[in-house]
């Protein structure tokens, strides 16, 4: 192909992942109740008896409706996005190239998800440890803006720093890393991940610090065992 058909091909699968994601932005504004209550669930748990988020300005319920609809558009495009980038790539890729393709584009989308409902589960704690923190004088009404933000915040970090193994096993593969160089460096990588899972952590509170660096610790465990695996 030449460079004009590569450009007229990814033109082409643009034009369908944005249509995919106009019918997704309808679905999500149509099933805003249920997208709301979800996220609703961990701050429901903290405080039962006044889970209702509140807004502060006419428009604000609105936007909040376009924020969710736009996100929630966004998480279910998201198969449709990586399936055209894999069929955009994939006539450039030898053999050896597919076989490893496919299953670093299917762990990576299952680890973004996971990650992101660990942040989903760990995020009542970390709300009970915020409010109680600011002592009993003080009262949590929060808005649904800054609410919202934050969980999706949250879950968003989780699911990107959940790509963590996959990124080591393709610096192996590539030879930039070996499975006996992590382990010589596991004691550093220890305590960086801890480091790490303290500052990004958007809350700041320990339980989410934990929840994201105890996952890592095993990602780098099992990157290492896969490492060898490969290497034979």
């Amino acid at each position: 192909m030449t460079l004009f058909e590569h450009l007229g091909e990814l033109r082409r699968r643009l034009i369908v992942c944005l249509a995919f994601f106009a019918v997704a932005v309808v679905v999500a504004y149509l099933l805003y109740g249920h997208i709301l209550h979800f996220f609703e669930q961990p701050y429901c748990a903290v405080q039962p008896n006044h889970c209702r988020l509140q807004v502060l300005g006419p428009l604000d319920a609105f936007g909040i409706r376009l924020d969710v609809a736009g996100y929630g558009g966004l998480a279910l495009t998201l198969p449709v996005i990586l399936w055209e980038l894999w069929q955009f790539v994939t006539p450039g890729l030898r053999a050896r190239e597919k076989r490893y393709a496919v299953p670093f584009v299917f762990a990576s989308f299952v680890l973004f998800a996971v990650g992101a409902y660990v942040a989903w589960l760990t995020f009542p704690h970390a709300l009970g440890f915020l409010n109680g923190v600011g002592g009993h004088g003080i009262v949590a009404n929060y808005t649904a803006q800054k609410y919202l933000t934050l969980i999706l915040a949250l879950m968003g970090i989780f699911g990107a720093t959940f790509e963590f193994p996959v990124i080591l096993v393709a610096l192996e593969l590539a030879g930039v890393l070996t499975p006996a160089k992590l382990a010589h460096f596991r004691r550093w990588a220890i305590i960086i991940i801890v480091v790490v899972s303290a500052v990004v952590t958007p809350s700041s509170d320990p339980f989410s610090m934990l929840a994201m660096a105890v996952p890592l610790l095993v990602f780098y465990e099992a990157s290492i065992a896969v490492g060898r695996l490969l290497k034979r």
